[in-house]
């Protein structure tokens, strides 16, 4: 399985794509957060112009934080920089917009989103449309401007069928966050299938998978659920609980399928940051330090169960056999985000995959 490595856009994201490029990864992306982090297009231009091979993803961007024009210009500018390497994830922006305290996008927005991106990224005349204005929109200048004949990789954010099938639509592959289940990922490739049935696009045809995940090696004898392993899953599973208590109230079937360990754990994050399932600024409470290391003292939450169904944590071997599994499910390339020493876990990844 190839490799790659997800961070936050920030001063010095050069320096990390140089090392991973020396590592031998394969991709290297940013998030796209507006609030939280810094911004993807000014990070990964650094990146393009200290790197030569190393394909530079966004993870992900959404038509709810991005008209379509701006985020083709910022694609193609970016791959006029580093041609042919340039990877967009599309996604309904669940957590970017949540953390403005909005609601995402819709999988009908997001598939216009798509349709466009892909259309001007490629050089091709698209619609567009705000409220009931419908204009054709096209690069008006291409050469040195921006890069419309190099392609530009589409993957969909998917953890259910209604983006799986907007991906097998748009022959876009797929990526997700925190998936390990091999059943699911079956499930999103079977409806990715089904969905490109009746479309110009061949069924079979591949399109590459990403998961990302952390991934933590265990010393000998290391307890599984420790201190080291939670500082180092601990940002993922804080993500979930963060989701779980801002839509309990507005959208509660997720938070009604966690375990009685989980609810509390959400029960116990409202509490410390100060704020309720029903605030309206609960958003500027729970969504600071995203995705970032987790402060020692929330180390309680990051409880046993959600650490093994978002995380990757095991011995050489454990993690080898869940990564073959994961492989013979369809998902091309495991992401990782590093939170504790970015040089070493990139370095792990890469001694234990490339």
């Amino acid at each position: 399985m190839r490799a790659g490595v997800v961070v936050a856009a920030q001063p010095g994201v050069e320096d990390l794509a140089v090392r991973a490029e020396e590592l031998g990864l394969h991709s290297f992306w940013v998030n796209d957060t507006p609030m939280v982090h810094g911004d993807p297009f000014v990070a990964l231009s650094l990146c393009a112009k200290a790197t030569s091979r190393i394909r530079l993803g966004i993870g992900v961007t959404s038509p709810a934080l991005r008209s379509a024009p701006a985020a083709a210009s910022g694609l193609a500018s970016l791959n006029a920089l580093a041609p042919g390497r340039i990877i967009c994830g599309v996604g309904t922006g669940n957590t970017a917009r949540r953390t403005l305290g909005l609601r995402p996008a819709t999988a009908a927005g997001l598939e216009d989103f798509t349709v466009a991106l892909q259309d001007l990224c490629a050089g091709r005349p698209t619609e567009y449309r705000e409220g009931d204005r419908v204009r054709d929109i096209r690069f008006l200048h291409a050469g040195a401007h921006v890069n419309t004949a190099d392609p530009v990789e589409f993957v969909v954010a998917a953890l259910g069928p209604k983006a799986a099938a907007v991906a097998g639509r748009r022959g876009t592959g797929l990526i997700s966050f925190g998936l390990l289940d091999s059943t699911a990922w079956h499930a999103l490739h079977d409806t990715r299938r089904h969905a490109a049935q009746g479309t110009p696009r061949d069924p079979d045809s591949h399109t590459d998978s990403y998961l990302v995940t952390s991934l933590h090696l265990l010393d000998e004898d290391e307890d599984p659920h420790g201190d080291a392993a939670r500082d180092a899953t601990g940002h993922l599973v804080l993500s979930l609980l963060a989701f779980a208590a801002d839509t309990a109230a507005d959208a509660p079937a997720f938070a009604d399928q966690l375990g009685p360990e989980e609810r509390e754990a959400v029960r116990k994050l409202l509490d410390r940051r100060g704020t309720t399932a029903t605030a309206p600024d609960r958003h500027t409470k729970l969504y600071p330090n995203y995705l970032g290391r987790i402060a020692p003292q929330d180390r309680d939450l990051v409880v046993p169960s959600l650490m093994n169904t978002l995380a990757l944590v095991g011995t050489r071997d454990d993690l080898l056999a869940r990564i073959t599994t994961l492989e013979q499910a369809g998902v091309d390339e495991l992401l990782i985000q590093p939170v504790i020493d970015a040089p070493t876990e990139m370095a792990l990844l890469a001694e234990l995959l490339t």
